[in-house]
């Protein structure tokens, strides 16, 4: 899939899964995969990320954190969704500090549209609060 060596797919169950999804999709998805694999690196979390399947979709675990998965949008397919776990406050704090600049889903998730930029400084910064959930969760708005 042409990855760059720092961001190779190494298991094979997730691999599939992303070499099953249209090319627009994929590339889409490949982007915020690569989003989520640099924030964790940037906060020291690359060796605590597990990426796995959950409901046959790619999912980034974090000790630390709150399970993030990835996979298009089943309601429309010209965007994919970033999922987060709907028990926490993650989307409810997102809403909170940057409105209207992501698309919602309920409680659970963040909608791109597969041709539009994403807002890359901003979307990671609620990848680092996901995947440090469990370190924050009891500081008001996250401790943001």
């Amino acid at each position: 899939m042409g990855q760059n060596e720092k961001y190779v797919i190494e298991n094979t169950l997730v691999l599939n899964v992303f070499s099953g999804y249209e090319k627009s999709a994929r590339e889409k998805l490949l982007l915020l995969r690569k989003l989520i694999l640099e924030t964790a690196a940037e906060n020291n979390l690359q060796d605590q990320l597990e990426e796995t399947l959950k409901w046959q979709e790619p999912s980034y675990i974090s000790k630390k954190g709150s399970t993030i998965r990835i996979a298009p949008y089943k309601k429309n397919k010209a965007k994919v969704v970033m999922f987060f776990n709907c028990k926490t406050v993650l989307i409810e704090t997102i809403k909170e500090l940057y409105q209207d600049l992501f698309e919602y889903e309920g409680n659970r998730a963040l909608v791109f549209t597969i041709a539009d930029s994403v807002p890359t400084k901003e979307l990671k910064h609620c990848i680092e609060l996901a995947l440090t959930y469990h370190q924050i969760k009891k500081r008001p708005l996250l401790g943001c």
